[in-house]
Formats: C-alpha cells, structure tokens, sequence
C-alpha cells in the first residue's frame, strides 16, 4: 500500500533561528510590527509499507539518521494512506 508521509521540523525552544530574526526585522522595515517568529520546514514524500505503523517507524527512523538533528530539532510526523 502506498502512503504520503510529512514532516514537521522545526528548531528547539531556546535555539538562535537566524531566518526568522530575518524575516522580523524585514516586516519591521515594512512597518509591520510581529513578534514571535518561528520558521519550519516540511518534507513531504510517498513510501510503500505494509502498514501506517511501519512507515511512521521507517520516517521516524529517517528523521534520527538525516532528516534533521535531534540536539536542535523537534519534528512531527504525520502519515496518510496515498489515494493512488
């Protein structure tokens, strides 16, 4: 079966995030004034499994080994069936 996986990753609390720091002082050069920001970036990608349980285990497993780093990220997995 196939299914579509999607990641969630984004920085730790506490952790410099240059690009939203970025993004901040440009709105405020806009005169739009925000506080806050945050950046997150989403993978997305479609695998064969046998079942939602192995692929989340296999994407977990991906986002440990590469996909992001866990001293500095957190990151959230969502798993659908593919209507293909």
């Amino acid at each position: 079966m196939k299914y579509n996986a999607q990641v969630k990753i984004s920085l730790k609390k506490g952790m410099l995030n240059p690009e939203a720091a970025t993004i901040e002082r440009a709105l405020a050069l806009l005169k739009y004034q925000v506080e806050n920001t945050q950046t997150i970036q989403i993978i997305k990608f479609s695998m064969d499994g046998d079942d939602e349980d192995q692929i989340r285990q296999e994407v977990d497993e991906m986002c440990q080994r590469l996909l992001c780093n866990p001293v500095i990220h957190n990151f959230e997995i969502e798993v659908t069936t593919s209507g293909e």
